[in-house]
C-alpha cells in the first residue's frame, strides 16, 4: 500500500486521541506556536494530515517527545488504548540501550 492510499488524520485530533494533550485546542496551540514537527519539518496548521510511520517531535513545556505513529485514533479512550497509537523513540531507547551494556 503506498503512502497516498493510507488513512490520514489531523495532527490536532491525533494528539488528543493519543492523550499527549488534554484538548484539541491545546494541540492546535502547540502547532501554531511552532512546537510540533512532522518528519523533522515544522508545521503551521493543526489540519496537517499525518499517518502511520510519520515521526512527530513535540516540544512540551518540560519535555521533548519524539513519537512514531503506529495507528490513527478512532476515539479518546483510556491511556492503555491511547498508548497503542505510538511508540516513543529517542531518549527512552538510548537509556534502555545503555542499561543493556555489560558492566566493566
Amino acid at each position: 500500500m503506498n503512502e497516498a492510499s493510507q488513512p490520514r488524520q489531523r495532527v490536532d485530533k491525533w494528539l488528543w486521541f493519543a492523550r499527549i494533550v488534554k484538548s484539541r485546542t491545546l494541540a492546535a496551540k502547540l502547532v501554531t506556536e511552532g512546537r510540533i514537527r512532522v518528519n523533522a519539518v515544522r508545521i503551521d496548521t493543526p489540519a496537517k494530515a499525518i499517518g502511520r510511520g510519520d515521526v512527530l517531535t513535540i516540544a512540551l513545556e518540560r519535555d521533548v517527545k519524539v513519537l512514531r505513529i503506529l495507528a490513527n485514533g478512532e476515539r479518546r479512550g483510556p491511556y492503555s488504548e491511547a498508548r497503542l497509537l505510538y511508540e516513543e523513540i529517542g531518549a527512552p531507547t538510548a537509556v534502555s540501550a545503555a542499561s543493556d551494556a555489560p558492566e566493566i
